[in-house]
């Protein structure tokens, strides 16, 4: 990281309490950088669909009401260190949509927790956190959360 200005900072978060220790992390970074952060929350598409039956608009509503709860979590994190977070809400894959405005933004940083699974978890489910090391192409800061025992 030597030699390199960290001006823009993305944190991705999911609203987790393990998503907490990479907030800790993204923010920590930013008062040594001064770099500006921005609080990205991705609300999953697929399987929603247009259609109103009543309940479609109810999850619509507590998907938002969950996406705004985590960005303003990191906001207010951020304002408390005396640090600038911008948040966002973006919607679709979210490791594609991470990546797509990691590029589009001209991002310098990720950072983003992982609960580090393993096994038929993470086989069935993927990771978001390792497809966004696979493919971004600025560095990634991956901090591991604590698995629920």
């Amino acid at each position: 990281m030597e030699g390199k200005s960290y001006t823009k900072v993305m944190i991705a978060t999911d609203g987790s309490k393990h998503a907490r220790k990479a907030i800790d992390a993204g923010i920590q970074f930013a008062k040594l950088t001064g770099a500006k952060l921005y609080a990205v929350y991705v609300i999953v598409s697929a399987g929603y669909t247009p259609r109103d039956f009543g309940w479609e608009a109810s999850l619509r509503e507590f998907l938002e009401s969950e996406a705004k709860k985590a960005v303003n979590f990191v906001v207010d994190a951020g304002r408390a260190a005396g640090i600038e977070v911008e948040p966002l809400i973006l919607e679709g894959h979210p490791a594609d949509k991470i990546l797509e405005f990691s590029e589009q933004e001209s991002m310098d940083l990720i950072v983003m927790g992982t609960l580090g699974r393993t096994g038929l978890d993470r086989f069935l489910l993927g990771s978001v956190a390792e497809k966004v090391i696979r493919h971004s192409k600025i560095p990634v800061m991956v901090v591991k959360g604590e698995a629920e025992k």
